[in-house]
This record gives C-alpha cells, structure tokens and sequence, in this order.
C-alpha cells in the first residue's frame, strides 16, 4: 500500500470568523491510499505540516501491509505518533490517512463505504452551519434563508460570542435577527467557539431566552470541563462540545458535562476512532454530532446508531463540491448516502483541485 498526500488552499467567499478567530482562507489536506490499482481519498482541514506527517511517518510504515487489515495499519500508524504527539498536526494526519485506508479498502471490494460499515440509516439529518459573526445582517439573513426556505433545512446554527465574548449586544441582537429569518418552526443553534466565561455564558442564554435556542455549542473553553457542565446544568439548549477531540480518552472524559458530545473524524483519528467515540458516548447515554467536513463524514454518520445530526458546514460544503464528483446536496434536513458507488462514492477533480494546490 502506498501513501502520499497534497494540500490545497481555498479562499472563503468572504471573511469568516466566529468568538475567537477569523480567517480568510482554508486549507485542505488530502490523502491517497493506493494499492492493486485502487485509490481510497481521505482528507482534513488543518495545515500544511500535515502532509509530511503522512509522507515522512506513516507511508514507511504501511508498504507492507495489508490495506483490509485496517485496525493493524491504524495501530501501526498511532503506535509511530509517540514522540511526535497525537494531539494537534500529528492527529490531523493520522485521521486523514484512516479515512483513505477505509475508503480503499471498500472500493477494492467494489462495496460502498457505508456498506462496508453498515448502515444505520440511509440519509443523515444536517443543520446548516455558518453565519460567522463577519457576517452584516444581509448577508447572514441570506444564508440562513436559503437553508431554511429554499433547502428545507429545518435546524440552523450561527456564530456568537464575538471578540472574545466582549460584544454581547451584537451577539443577542444577532440571534434576534436569525430567529426572524427563520421563524418559529426552524431550530436555532448557537456556537461561542469558548469564548464567553462560566456565568456570562448563563447570563447570555437567559437574555436570549424568549429565542428559543435549542443547542448551545462551547459556551466556555471545550478544555473547561467543570464550567461546560456548570452551564450546562443552568442553561435550557443542550451544551455540546469534543469538536477537538483527538483520542478517545479525550471523549471519555467530557461525557459527563455536556448533553451532546461532537466529534470530527478527520481529527479525532479516523473511521475507526469515531466509531469508538461513539460507543464510549453511548455508553454514556449521549447522542454524537459530526463536526464538519460533511462528506467525509456520511459514510460512518450513517453507520451510528445515536447519532443527532451532522455539521452541513458552508465553507467544507462549498469547497467539497468544488473539488468531488459525487457531492450531494442537503435537502429537507438530510443528506443521502451514497450507496450506489465504491468507497465514499467521491472522485477528485484533479484539474478543478490543481488551481488551489500548494504542497
């Protein structure tokens, strides 16, 4: 089996931002997994150091293995991370080149993915995700609009806790307008990205009250445990968190303080850590949220049983489409899963992909 990795950069169609960072641009790493005239693709948003983690770390250590054997190639690949830290750059990459191996090894069975992991469901509920705090009020009403009126999306999320926590006002007035676009029938979602301290989170959610939020998305920093459940226990929308879980240690211990617990599979170690993830969730008595890169998740979204939904994110959504055949749309609140083609059911399109690429 042969790795190897590209990485490509993508302007955003306008200046993003949520509670406490911005960015003007994304970078996508993507991974091949080849053997016996196959290609699985798996990739992750993060940086470009990602890439050598691939080429330098893993590709030595999987020349000889056997790409059905995905548990051993996985473990070959965490056990080599010792040193180099799995948390961060290093988990990016793990995840990214577990998601290929996967993908690889249904297509060289001509199954689709989410058949090879067996199915759950056959369509995975979504919400549209988006309205960054650079947003003006125009330009977050059309979005939300268009998820809510012209895809039938029927839950929303936008971001808050802007600057840091330090603009409450716009944040409530801005949640206020969401809640206009949509009307009462849509839920609406909340994300702070951590930015709020333990009582101004509360404080935030009781101003809002009259809005109905439903979830309420790391109202404090993911690594404050204590406060998240603090919050949790005093706010009426859920309280979800793990967006930056990079081990299933990780998951464990944040189940007990929130109502719903996120994970990313191209952070959290792939396919076969998310799988986990989910089990020590359930165990726990808690759905899962797919954070993110919407069609890398599909497959194992819809191979959990208590799964919630999955993040149908603006940014991942837009650059996806740009990049694979095979991309679908969100309609109605889900998304179908590909069952009528090999592995993920997505092919490159290197030419259209080749204009972004930087390493």
């Amino acid at each position: 089996m042969r790795l190897t990795a590209a990485v490509y950069r993508v302007p955003t169609d306008a200046p993003e931002g949520d509670g406490t960072l911005a960015w003007s641009s994304t970078t996508l790493t993507l991974v091949r997994a080849e053997a016996d005239r196959h290609t699985g693709l798996g990739w992750t948003y993060g940086p470009a150091a990602v890439a050598p983690v691939v080429t330098e770390l893993f590709a030595p250590l999987v020349t000889d293995l056997d790409p059905d054997d995905v548990p051993a190639v996985w473990t070959a690949m965490q056990r080599e991370l010792r040193n180099a830290g799995r948390p961060g750059v290093a988990g990016l990459a793990l995840s990214a080149a577990d998601c290929a191996v996967w993908d690889l090894k249904a297509r060289r069975h001509g199954l689709p993915l989410a058949r090879l992991l067996g199915a759950a469901r056959r369509e995975v509920p979504v919400y549209g995700s988006g309205g960054f705090t650079t947003y003006d009020d125009e330009r977050q009403h059309r979005q939300l609009a268009g998820w809510v009126h012209d895809q039938g999306i029927p839950r929303v999320k936008i971001k808050i806790g802007e600057s840091w926590g330090t603009e409450v006002p716009r944040d409530l007035a801005r949640m206020a307008a969401a809640r206009r676009t949509i009307g009462d029938d849509t839920e609406l979602y909340v994300d702070a990205n951590g930015a709020y301290q333990r009582k101004q989170a509360v404080r935030v959610m009781r101003a809002a009250a009259d809005l109905d939020v439903r979830w309420y998305e790391e109202p404090v920093s993911s690594d404050d445990l204590a406060g998240l459940g603090l919050v949790r226990d005093q706010v009426r929308p859920d309280v979800a968190a793990g967006e930056y879980g990079f081990d299933l240690v990780y998951f464990h211990r944040m189940a007990p303080y929130v109502d719903c617990l996120q994970i990313d599979v191209t952070r959290c170690g792939g396919i076969t850590e998310f799988l986990r993830a989910a089990a020590v969730a359930a165990a726990a008595g808690l759905q899962v949220s797919a954070h993110c890169a919407p069609h890398q998740h599909l497959p194992v979204a819809a191979a959990v049983p208590n799964l919630r939904h999955l993040e149908w994110f603006h940014d991942h959504v837009r650059i996806e489409s740009m990049f694979f055949d095979g991309a679908v749309p969100a309609t109605g609140g889900g998304a179908a899963v590909p069952l009528d083609r090999p592995g993920n059911g997505l092919d490159l399109r290197t030419a259209d992909a080749e204009h972004y690429r930087v390493g």
